[in-house]
């Protein structure tokens, strides 16, 4: 099923090994945006010649680049995803079907599942998160929180994005790096102050919360292991920030 009305902004860092059948899964699109973080590897290249439109961030903010990738599709509906997201046929086919509708929500949300160290995780890390995956450009202001207000609860697609592509610890930690990297840069620029709280207090909530509260030790041995990069990634947010402040790299 085609949609033309579509454009597919996808963020990439050195996805060259995915990247191909990233794009086969996108078919469905008939524009594809790439905003890509300074990747090292050949993922520009390729992305390329399969015909997508490429968008250095450099040293911007992703969701600065994302407005502005936004503001230059050609077409209003929007799908944001990653590469290292894969949509399964009964997503595409929501997706599909939604925007067909005469009448329409202004966004649309999925969950999430991950493939770690080859297990499917269902539980932890993205039990109950919802994330942005469609939307009308129109009617939808990009922001990078999801709406929680009682009375406007996001409409939410029922199958769910499948983020697979971690190929190994160092793959997914180095991931986390320029994710944690960013927030400290934007935290910087909002003159927030690392303290106690954010080295030892929040980092052990963080553990607490995905393999306790949301049960991430139903997922054995690999759900302690992401539980505890995740939680180490914080303190690597709050130490950047540290830095940032005494003008050290």
């Amino acid at each position: 099923m085609l949609a033309e009305k579509i454009s597919i902004i996808s963020l990439c860092y050195n996805d060259e090994t995915y990247i191909k059948k990233h794009f086969e899964n996108l078919s469905f699109a008939n524009e594809i945006i790439l905003i890509d973080n300074n990747s090292t590897d050949k993922s520009v290249e390729i992305a390329t010649e399969l015909g997508a439109t490429v968008m250095p961030q450099g040293n911007n903010f992703k969701a600065d680049c994302i407005k502005s990738a936004i503001e230059s599709a050609k077409n209003n509906w929007i799908v944001l995803v990653s590469c290292t997201d894969h949509l399964p046929q009964g997503l595409i086919n929501e997706i599909c079907s939604e925007i067909s509708k005469p009448k329409t929500a202004a966004s649309y949300y999925s969950g999430q599942t991950l493939l770690f160290f080859g297990k499917i995780i269902k539980y932890g890390v993205f039990l109950g998160r919802k994330k942005l995956l469609l939307f009308d450009k129109t009617r939808h202001t990009y922001t990078q929180s999801v709406d929680k207000s009682f009375f406007k609860r996001p409409k939410l697609f029922k199958n769910k994005i499948e983020s697979f592509a971690y190929k190994n610890f160092d793959d997914f930690s180095n991931r986390l790096n320029v994710i944690r990297k960013e927030e400290a840069m934007v935290l910087f620029k909002r003159n927030k102050r690392p303290n106690i709280y954010h080295f030892f207090i929040k980092p052990l909530f963080t553990f607490i919360d995905q393999y306790f509260l949301k049960l991430g030790f139903l997922n054995g041995r690999e759900g302690f292991i992401l539980a505890y990069i995740c939680a180490f990634s914080i303190v690597k947010r709050y130490y950047l920030l540290w830095l940032a402040y005494r003008n050290m790299d």
